[in-house]
C-alpha cells in the first residue's frame, strides 16, 4: 500500500537518507527541513508524521499540538537526539505513537513505521475516515479524536454516503433515494435539514453547497 509520510527533520543530509529509504517502501514521502513549511501542510493530513524535536524554527512540540489537534488520528513518530526520557515522556504525554533516539539506523526506523501503519490499517479495517472524523461502520461509532459524535440514524447514513463519495457532487435527488428510499414521496428540502444538522454536529466537516443541485463534501 502506498503510504502518504511527512518527514520533518533539519539535517539536510540525513533528511536526504530517510527520505530514501522511506521511498524504497514504495511510500510518498513529502520532506521537510523546518517545521514552519511542514506547519503549513499539516491540514492535508498525511498517514504518518515522522517529526525531529529539534527544529530551527517551530518545534517539534508545537508540531504534535498542532497537528493533534487538526487530524487527532493520525500517527506520529518523534526522533530526538536531546534528553531521551524526557522527550519520550513528554512525546507520550502530547500524543506520539513511537520515539526513536538519535543517532538510529535508517532501517530500524523503516520497520517502526511499518509497524505503526500496519497496526492503523488493521485497525482501521471498517473505519471510514472522512478527516478529521473516523466512521466504524461495524459499531456505527463517530469519532473526532477520542470523542464519540452522537447522531440521529439519518445523519449517520449521510455522513456514510459522504465518506465513501468524497469530491463527489450529490443531487438532492441521490441523497433522498439512499438515505430516506425510492418509494418517500415529499419535498427534497428534507435533505437540506439533514445536512444542516449534520453541518452542526460535525463543524470540522468541509460540506460544500452545490448550489440548485445538492452537496459535496471535500477531503482535507
Amino acid at each position: 500500500m502506498s503510504y502518504k509520510i511527512y518527514l520533518v527533520e533539519d539535517d539536510e543530509n540525513l533528511n536526504l537518507v530517510l527520505s530514501s529509504y522511506l521511498k524504497k517502501e514504495g511510500w510518498n514521502v513529502s520532506s521537510f527541513l523546518n517545521g514552519g513549511d511542514a506547519e503549513k501542510v499539516i491540514n492535508t493530513s498525511p498517514d504518518l508524521w515522522i517529526l525531529d524535536i529539534m527544529l530551527p524554527d517551530v518545534d517539534g512540540y508545537q508540531l504534535i499540538k498542532e497537528i493533534k489537534n487538526t487530524t487527532p488520528n493520525v500517527p506520529v513518530i518523534f526522533i530526538s537526539a536531546r534528553d531521551q526520557d524526557i522527550d519520550r515522556v513528554v512525546g507520550l504525554e502530547l500524543g506520539s505513537d513511537d520515539y526513536l533516539p538519535k543517532p538510529f539506523l535508517p532501517r530500524e526506523l523503516v520497520i517502526r513505521a511499518k509497524n505503526i501503519l500496519d497496526r492503523f490499517n488493521v485497525n482501521n479495517s471498517n473505519i471510514l475516515n472522512l478527516r478529521p472524523y473516523n466512521i466504524n461502520e461495524s459499531s456505527r461509532i463517530v469519532k473526532y479524536g477520542e470523542a464519540t459524535i452522537d447522531l440521529t440514524s439519518k445523519e449517520y447514513e449521510l455522513l456514510v454516503y459522504f465518506a465513501k463519495n468524497p469530491g463527489m457532487a450529490l443531487s438532492r435527488e441521490q441523497i433522498l433515494d439512499i438515505i430516506w428510499g425510492d418509494d418517500y414521496f415529499g419535498s427534497d428540502r428534507v435533505v437540506d435539514d439533514l445536512v444542516r444538522r449534520v453541518r452542526k454536529k460535525l463543524p470540522k466537516l468541509d460540506i460544500e453547497t452545490v448550489y440548485g443541485y445538492g452537496y459535496r463534501v471535500n477531503e482535507k
